[in-house]
């Protein structure tokens, strides 16, 4: 075995799979890259979606209890904390990805970010143990999750008076049903993908 081939199969071992990372924007961590594991169906928002989505919360992010349903990557929930939101529960299903979370949370020293490994429709389901301000909905597509997801967060009390809902959904997902006293603020199209935000009334 040549020298290059011997390289090239100790890098193998070393990277099984081709996982990927994600970039924090801005904040604490800005420029900070963090490892993600190349898992079906798991769709990290791109950092152009992400800084118009960050730009549009830029004045309710510092401080807010946020909630990433759907977490995968953990992009949003990271960014958020980078920007000083005040805490960040991650829900995430997949055991791997979950504790690539983990460690990623464990890597900056971040306490006020938790992981729970479960799946989000069953763990909304019950009664909320507290209220969120931001809640990120980026649910895997064409799984029919969103809809059951946005109707969990408001019928089980997830939500403070005046929360920010942040929906990212495929285009052919036209006018899903979400709660009447979900007000659409932000809206926008990148490629086959629809990200809006939507402010509770209470």
């Amino acid at each position: 075995m040549g020298t290059n081939q011997r390289l090239r199969s100790k890098q193998k071992a070393i990277n099984p799979t081709k996982d990927g990372q994600i970039r924090i924007i801005a904040g604490q961590w800005r420029g900070r890259k963090f490892p993600v594991k190349d898992l079906e169906g798991l769709r990290p928002t791109t950092d152009r979606v992400k800084e118009t989505v960050f730009n549009w919360l830029a004045m309710d992010v510092r401080d807010a209890n946020c909630l990433d349903c759907f977490s995968g990557s953990g992009s949003l929930a990271f960014e958020a904390l980078s920007r000083y939101a005040s805490a960040a529960i991650l829900i995430e299903k997949d055991k791997l990805a979950a504790k690539q979370l983990a460690n990623n949370l464990a890597a900056v020293k971040a306490s006020n970010g938790k992981v729970v490994c479960t799946d989000s429709i069953t763990h909304l389901s019950k009664p909320a143990s507290q209220q969120f301000d931001i809640v990120f909905v980026d649910p895997p597509f064409r799984k029919g999750l969103l809809e059951p997801c946005c109707e969990q967060l408001e019928s089980n009390n997830w939500l403070s008076t005046n929360a920010l809902i942040y929906i990212e959904r495929e285009k052919e997902l036209t006018n899903p049903r979400l709660p009447t006293n979900w007000q659409l603020i932000k809206d926008k199209v990148a490629g086959q993908v629809i990200y809006q935000v939507y402010q509770r009334q209470a």
